[in-house]
């Protein structure tokens, strides 16, 4: 007779360890029910990721799943698992009908990164067995101290379980406590026990494996033959006898009184199952772990080996209560051998955990790769080519990441990934894609009454994240039929804002005032003055409906605007801090103002969201990936992280700038990003750059790409991102977010504050308050001075850059201060006058200069624009910097209406303290007061800087 089927004549049931979809789908379960009498299937993760990632079978159900629509990877691959689930019930239904319910069953686990949270894995077991839908599933569930708990509950709710990753007596017993105290309740509560089924998974071979281990150690060191000789008997004994006990309580356990009472209400015993009985040491028998645990009403699964070993070899007879007195005295020799099998069972949870953790990271990778496959290119690609000693240091934070479940903790908002200070605070961005999706109907209602109104422009008066993220909408896409051309002012340059009036016809044009505080200086000023500017034109009773606001609940802003009737007024998230805000309402709003295709854009930004979720392991996340790669890249010195951008979505860069240099720079540490530095020869590079470059697909530029290949050759580390169009724009958006989050997380310092933007605007108020009260902003003494320009820098600054060779012209000033640059410093040229194409290009001008001489990472930047970007970095970063601040006379100032402080002067007021501030903090700054034409001034700084660095 077929050994297997021969099980049946001792009661015990074979379960198969193993479950794929070709398996089911071809007939080989049902062949083995029928011929072997297999009576159960069971599957953890290790099955699942050996099922979907070691075959294609399942490419074609992923791709039919994918073109419903997009799912996590998490959704996609609880979808593969549940049909396959669904099936095998299926095909095991007629046993489980023959058998009134007492076999048949096919078990499903909870994820294993919820063993130890009770409630998660209680609300994870209740949703799958909703899903599933199959009386004859069971939910698996580990043999943790959070994971009893869920037992008790989960049988008191009429689930049924199989109780995994025991080990030891002593948790058997506590878990078949839990299953007596669940069937009480749910008696008691009107439920039927009849229905309810469960098994006490006890594994037996991995107890062999490590006892035998010890006991190895232990022979080493022994001395005595005869010592030697008794703990070699010991081994391959220890797992049988284990088990043997363990079947002793469970036939205490489920007989008396209390049994007894259970089991007439039609209530089922909890078998023991014996798990991992495929044999790991070779010189056992094959069939050793189903041979020596055949007993009455219990249950073996195994794996497919060893099922076809047994039936090939294998000798059944009733041996589970064989020398029963022979397994106590085993582990009492074992204990008395000084080995501890209570410490080996806990060790044993902890590394099943740990396996099956791996194998379910393994089996989400496996699925993250086939699912970019099937979306082929509709997720932006990337790849990474990091030198050896990078790679490696970036290869061991991945493993850690992965390891320590960094990425689900990251999402579950555990402000321990950071500094543990408030970062929890501030983690809406996570799910903001989302939270915009659900607001679609409002903004095309907004958008259908900005078209109505017929407005032509529409203005964005914000700075920082309030801005930069909508200037790149505006820079990305072309204007949309109907709809207003959208500008950004993120400026109180009197002629960068005289500009921008010029540039629109005030009468049909909407401002969009964005300030998250609603006290930002910048914002009100700009706000002021439009309004009154609009009032002019069309009448102060109607100029508010030109004007909406977007500002947290609450704000200053939300006040002001419902006392000057804004047409609509949009609440941010207080949980989203400023740069991570332009996937909220800080974004969406100028978006639908100005007409762009909300939805394709957050379905597609979704789709990296999903890709970057986390249930996908760093192996397949690419914000993940990136944010390690900027991280270790910080930690080995390579901190100028050097952004380039295809021509359609140039102006990401600058967005990047503010996000990246804001969030990390601070507490000394930092990333410096460098934004507008075209490539050149890797000759003109230290050993500090971290280069990041975003193509769109079909923008080719052979030099470009030229460069890039020799940058990496020298063996600099290169990120190439490539996006499928400009339209999946919002796909980087949150990429850069989520990898500078992480970044964070690696430099060890809290990415969502910023610490040092407060202290300069501290000093622009202390100068303003001074200029309203005498007129004039208070005196200050340049450290040299000519007709064309006046130099100021702190009294140690100056003695320095004099030791250096300062003297009383401009060129010889320049030259000291640029002398100071030396390798892994970088220069930031720090200009507050307007931002246009001519002094773009005169700071261009001389950035390359520079680094083509000096070598150096090079920083172009506009005030005050720069204030609410980079300058947390410049002040609060690594102390590389050198600063040569620009700033000059205003042609025609312009007044801010009620105060006494024009935009000259409040611009002004704003570089003077910022360049205090990064004086007082010990920075190598240098401010250059062009006087007269700024055209004239600019060339003859150009002038000064080459000459300086010849």
């Amino acid at each position: 007779m077929n050994p297997v089927k021969a099980l049946e004549q001792h009661d015990q049931a074979v379960w198969l360890d193993f479950l794929a979809r070709g398996f089911i789908a071809k007939g080989d379960l049902k062949k083995l029910i029928d011929e072997d009498g297999v009576k159960g299937v069971t599957s953890n993760p290790s099955i699942f990721e050996k099922a979907i990632g070691s075959s294609d079978e399942y490419d074609g159900a992923i791709g039919t799943a994918l073109k419903h629509g997009d799912r996590s990877v998490g959704e996609l691959y609880e979808a593969l698992a549940v049909e396959d689930i669904q099936h095998a019930a299926d095909v095991l239904r007629p046993t489980y009908d023959r058998l009134e319910g007492r076999d048949g069953f096919v078990s499903l686990e909870v994820s294993p990164y919820l063993a130890l949270d009770t409630k998660a894995t209680i609300i994870e077991a209740e949703r799958l067995w909703e899903t599933v839908k199959r009386e004859n599933l069971m939910i698996k569930v580990p043999a943790t101290r959070q994971g009893l708990a869920a037992i008790k509950h989960l049988i008191s709710k009429g689930i049924s379980v199989n109780i995994t990753l025991l080990f030891s007596q002593d948790v058997y017993r506590q878990v078949a406590e839990a299953y007596l105290s669940g069937l009480e309740t749910l008696i008691a509560n009107g439920g039927d026990p009849a229905r309810v089924g469960s098994v006490a998974s006890f594994f037996v071979s991995r107890i062999d494996s490590a006892v035998d281990k010890q006991l190895d150690d232990k022979i080493a060191q022994a001395n005595d033959p005869e010592e030697k000789a008794r703990l070699e008997k010991l081994k391959g004994k220890v797992a049988i006898a284990n088990a043997k006990l363990a079947y002793q309580d469970y036939k205490r356990l489920f007989s008396g009184d209390r049994w007894a009472k259970l089991e007439v209400c039609g209530a089922k015993p909890q078998r023991l199952l014996w798990a991992s009985t495929g044999t790991k040491n070779k010189a056992y028998s094959d069939v050793l772990y189903v041979e020596e645990l055949i007993g009455p009403h219990t249950v073996n699964t195994v794996p497919p080996a060893t099922l076809d070993a047994f039936r090939d070899h294998g000798k059944p007879r009733d041996s589970l209560e064989e020398h029963v007195d022979d397994a106590v005295k085993v582990l009492k020799d074992l204990e008395n051998a000084g080995i501890s099998l209570q410490q080996i069972a806990e060790t044993l949870v902890t590394e099943g955990l740990q396996l099956f953790a791996d194998s379910f990271d393994k089996l989400l990778g496996a699925v993250a790769f086939k699912r970019n496959t099937v979306l082929a290119g509709e997720v932006g690609t990337q790849t990474l080519a990091l030198a050896a000693d990078l790679e490696k240091s970036y290869q061991t934070q991945a493993d850690e990441w992965r390891k320590a479940g960094k990425i689900r903790r990251l999402w579950d908002q555990d402000k321990a990934v950071w500094t543990g200070t408030d970062e929890d605070k501030w983690l809406g961005w996570l799910n903001s894609a989302k939270a915009e999706a659900a607001k679609l109907a409002d903004y095309a209602d907004f958008a259908k009454w900005v078209k109505a109104r017929g407005f032509t422009d529409a203005v964005v008066l914000g700075m920082g994240g309030s801005s930069l993220g909508p200037e790149v909408l505006a820079e990305t896409f072309p204007q949309q039929s109907g709809f207003p051309k959208l500008h950004v002012l993120d400026s109180t340059d009197p002629a960068q804002v005289r500009a921008l009036e010029a540039s629109v016809t005030l009468g049909t044009t909407l401002f969009i005032v964005s300030s998250k505080s609603g006290g930002t200086t910048e914002p009100n000023v700009m706000k002021d003055y439009f309004l009154s500017r609009v009032g002019e034109t069309v009448g102060a009773d109607k100029a508010g409906q030109h004007f909406v606001a977007v500002t947290d609940p609450g704000s200053s802003m939300e006040k002001v605007a419902t006392e000057q009737k804004f047409a609509r007024i949009f609440h941010g998230d207080p949980t989203i801090g400023g740069r991570y805000s332009v996937l909220s309402p800080f974004g969406m709003v100028p978006a639908a103002a100005a007409g762009l295709d909300l939805g394709k854009l957050l379905e597609l930004t979704l789709s990296m969201v999903r890709s970057c979720g986390p249930d996908v392991p760093p192996s397949e996340n690419p914000g993940v990936q990136l944010g390690l790669a900027m991280g270790c890249a910080g930690l080995a010195g390579r901190d100028k992280v050097t952004i380039s951008s295809s021509k359609s979505i140039t102006d990401f860069g600058a967005w990047a700038e503010q996000l990246i240099a804001e969030s990390t720079g601070k507490d000394g540490k930092g990333l410096i990003p460098i934004d507008g530095e075209p490539l050149a020869d890797p000759a003109a590079y230290g050993n500090d750059r971290l280069f990041i470059d975003l193509r769109v697909s079909g923008e080719s530029d052979a030099a470009h790409d030229g460069k890039l290949e020799a940058l990496e050759a020298a063996g600099h580390p290169v990120v190439r991102i490539v996006l499928k169009s400009p339209g999946h724009i919002g796909q980087e958006f949150f990429r850069f977010e989520l990898a500078t989050a992480v970044a964070g997380a690696i430099l060890g310092i809290n990415p969502f504050n910023q610490p040092d933007v407060e202290s300069a605007k501290i000093k622009t108020r202390e100068l303003t308050a001074a200029f309203e009260k005498s007129g004039a902003l208070p005196d200050e003494k340049p450290a040299m001075s000519t007709a064309d320009v006046d130099l100021y820098t702190s009294e140690s600054n100056a003695a320095a850059l004099r030791d250096s060779g300062a003297n009383g012209s401009l060129d010889s000033w320049i030259k000291a201060h640029l002398s100071r640059a030396q390798a892994g410093d970088y220069v930031a040229l720090l200009a507050y006058i307007e931002r246009n194409t001519a002094h773009i290009e005169s700071l261009q001008s001389m950035r390359l200069a520079v680094r083509d001489r000096r070598h150096v990472a090079t920083c172009a930047e506009f005030g005050p624009r720069f204030l609410h970007s980079t300058g947390q970095a410049y002040k609060g970063g690594p102390d590389s910097g050198v600063f040569l601040q620009i700033t000059a006379e205003d042609a025609q100032d312009l007044p801010v209406p009620g105060q006494k402080a024009s935009f000259g002067i409040i611009k002004a007021a704003q570089a003077r303290g910022d360049f205090d501030v990064l004086t007082e903090r010990g920075r190598r700054a240098l401010r250059v007061h062009l006087k007269g034409d700024l055209a004239s001034g600019l060339k003859a700084l150009d002038a000064a800087v080459r000459a300086a660095l010849n």
